[in-house]
């Protein structure tokens, strides 16, 4: 093999160049785990949000269906007393009470 002499300010350069990369190593490793590490808080922020939109769908429709059940309440209510203060029920009992009458007449 033969000997070749290389120019000083040649090899500087390269032996410059590989310290350089060697050093840059750690801190572009940091760099990238500080950037996994944002982006996983940045996934981990985007799923509370969206759970928390979905939580308040569901006290939505959990309020609306409690409201729904309030309003039935009343209406069966409002129909009970609108049938006792109009007394629509005192007809059938009557004919009702007719019926067993007659047919204690009958024996």
């Amino acid at each position: 093999m033969a000997y070749t002499t290389v120019n000083d300010q040649i090899t500087d350069a390269v032996t410059q160049t590989n310290v350089k990369v060697l050093a840059e190593g750690p801190a572009m490793a940091m760099g990238s785990l500080f950037q996994t590490a944002s982006h996983s808080t940045g996934i981990l922020f985007e799923n509370a949000v969206s759970a928390r939109q979905q939580q308040n769908t569901l006290s939505q429709a959990a309020a609306n269906m409690g409201v729904m059940q309030i309003y039935s309440v009343d209406t069966m209510a409002d129909a009970a007393s609108t049938e006792k203060v109009s007394q629509a029920g005192i007809p059938d009992n009557l004919s009702s009470l007719m019926t067993v009458l007659q047919a204690f007449q009958s024996r």
